[in-house]
């Protein structure tokens, strides 16, 4: 039997990064806020402590802070003939578990999208001519310059360390010069490079091109921000991705908001609380709040006048299947909204080994890097190249971890003791130019609720159809010379091509940049939300996250997410809340 708790003002369904920025705005607004994670709690001096947070075997290997695949997992295929499987092990991306969510792993590469990412259909097609029957691409409904003050907070929240290109009109030399404007600088100065990208940097300029530290959630000096959380400098000690830092030294919810959030008596957080739907008035036209279990099995009803859907993209998604809002998306037809414009990723590199020089990459940190964004975006003429988007190209020292971290040369064996040799030998004389590429919507990728496996609770897995598109394939065949030019130019004795071919492959890690199937537009035909994150079904209901994007960019999301979320939750206080109803008239 469902038990029945007091109503609150306002809901939230996961609790890392986004969920902590929608509660701190709100329960200052005067809202009474409780959030639901199905996760643990989690902070940093208890989880994160320097004595244990290096630990490779329990953070990478055994995936300390994710998501349990027994626990909940996703069904995968490539493309629509295929039976789909069920993902027994995390592989290409993590999702986390836990307060915090992903935002505690992450590495705190922080960008801002371009620009034309945010009109990429209207832009393109005005550029280039119409865009391919079966790619799907939309524009987001909001603007840069609308979300640039959110970009500037959140930025400011997380004390981002970076050089900007372009503040007020004005270029700044050794920044971005590709960049939207900004109303400010960034927070704090860059990170200190090291060998490697005192050589990426150099061969970039050498082939003219223009490159700049790498936006960093990585403290460069102690930094306290406008919530009044103290930051200290980084150790450069290569433990940020699949790890949380101990140092508070990576900009994290638990390092940035939640300790101010959790002394607000407003406030109230329930962890391993597992929403199960999200429930509707007699109508369908208003949601009355979230049903629940906890770790014992009981079953509750919490109610709200305010639900909003905090979680990883693919659980957003999931849920909404799962509670009956929205029209789920077909392909065939290519009609319904809930599960369109699932995209990932596109990555390759090139990885230079020297034979005197020492790269030492243990001294690393999650957003050590220089980057070039000159084939990003559309700040390169694409005519006659046969795709769209682009992506960085950079020269990152996020770690030398030992037990994943072991580059060899292309004739290595790949095992016996050969191998091992030239482990010891390479180990600390390596760097990589990485592409990091941006995903453009098709038609054929999508999610939705598998017909065969369920979870522990009898509800559908979630089905990802997701495969490398033709717009892909050019875009990595054109970026990847580049960067292995770059990579030629450093000075090493030899250099391995990663080349992306063949088709997606769910087991190797890539990137936890898993976007869309709750995309934002200006129009419910082809979007699940309106241009503030507000449901286009039930005006109460707002989401969150990664989720929203229409494709992905060529960036790290983290710094839209966050503006995202800002400028959500300022639309609910100054506009939604004063007259309830829907901020965008369909």
């Amino acid at each position: 039997m469902t038990k029945h708790l007091p109503r609150v003002d306002v809901v939230l369904v996961g609790f890392g990064w986004t969920g902590a920025i929608f509660a701190e705005k709100l329960t200052s607004a005067g809202l009474d806020v409780l959030a639901l994670e199905r996760g643990p709690w989690r902070d940093t001096p208890s989880d994160f402590a320097t004595t244990f947070a290096q630990d490779e075997l329990r953070y990478y290997w055994r995936h300390g802070m994710f998501q349990e695949a027994a626990q909940d997992t996703l069904t995968f295929r490539n493309n629509s003939a295929q039976t789909a499987l069920p993902m027994r092990r995390w592989g290409s991306f993590l999702p986390g578990n836990g307060v915090g969510g992903a935002g505690v792993h992450w590495n705190g590469q922080t960008y801002r999208f371009l620009p034309s990412d945010f009109v990429a259909r209207s832009h393109n097609e005005e550029r280039y001519g119409p865009l391919p029957e079966d790619m799907t691409v939309q524009d987001y409904g909001v603007t840069y310059d609308e979300l640039e003050p959110h970009f500037d907070y959140f930025e400011k929240i997380c004390g981002i360390c970076g050089q900007a290109g372009n503040v007020n009109g004005e270029t700044i030399e050794g920044g971005n010069p590709f960049e939207g404007m900004r109303s400010d600088q960034y927070p704090n100065p860059p990170m200190r490079m090291t060998f490697s990208q005192d050589r990426f940097a150099a061969s970039a300029r050498a082939l003219g091109l223009n490159p700049f530290p790498v936006p960093s959630a990585n403290m460069s000096r102690a930094y306290v921000n406008p919530l009044g959380m103290q930051l200290a400098p980084c150790t450069y000690c290569g433990f940020c991705e699949k790890h949380g830092c101990g140092n508070y030294s990576k900009a994290s919810p638990q390092t940035t908001i939640i300790p101010v959030l959790m002394q607000r008596p407003n406030f109230g957080l329930r962890t391993n609380s597992e929403v199960l739907s999200v429930e509707k008035t007699p109508d369908g036209k208003h949601a009355t709040g979230v049903t629940y279990v906890d770790t014992s099995g009981e079953v509750w009803f919490q109610p709200a006048d305010i639900v909003i859907l905090c979680a990883y993209p693919l659980q957003n998604t999931r849920l909404l299947l799962l509670s009956e809002i929205g029209t789920p998306y077909d392909p065939r037809s290519g009609e319904g909204v809930v599960g369109k414009n699932y995209c990932y990723q596109v990555m390759s590199s090139a990885t230079v080994f020297f034979e005197e020089e020492y790269t030492n990459g243990f001294v690393g940190a999650g957003a050590l890097g220089m980057v070039v964004d000159d084939y990003n975006g559309d700040n390169f003429d694409h005519s006659g190249l046969g795709f769209i988007g682009g992506g960085y190209i950079a020269c990152g020292t996020t770690n030398a971890r030992p037990i994943e971290s072991h580059p060899v040369p292309e004739d290595v064996p790949r095992w016996g003791s050969a191998w091992k040799k030239a482990v010891r030998e390479n180990f600390l004389k390596t760097t990589s130019v990485g592409v990091h590429g941006s995903s453009m919507a098709h038609r054929s990728n999508h999610l939705d609720l598998d017909p065969t496996y369920k979870d522990v609770w009898g509800r559908p897995l979630l089905r990802m159809t997701y495969d490398f598109t033709l717009n892909d394939r050019r875009l990595t065949e054109h970026l990847t010379p580049i960067a292995e030019e770059i990579a030629r130019g450093m000075g090493g004795a030899h250099v391995k091509v990663n080349n992306r071919r063949g088709s997606y492959d769910s087991k190797p890690y890539q990137t936890t940049h898993n976007t869309g199937g709750t995309i934002m537009g200006t129009d419910p035909a082809t979007s699940v939300v309106n241009r503030y994150g507000q449901s286009w079904d039930l005006p109460n209901l707002f989401v969150t996250g990664a989720g929203l994007f229409p494709q992905n960019a060529g960036y790290n999301p983290t710094g839209t997410v966050g503006a995202l979320a800002y400028w959500s939750v300022d639309a609910i206080i100054n506009r939604y809340l004063p007259d309830p109803g829907p901020l965008v008239r369909s």
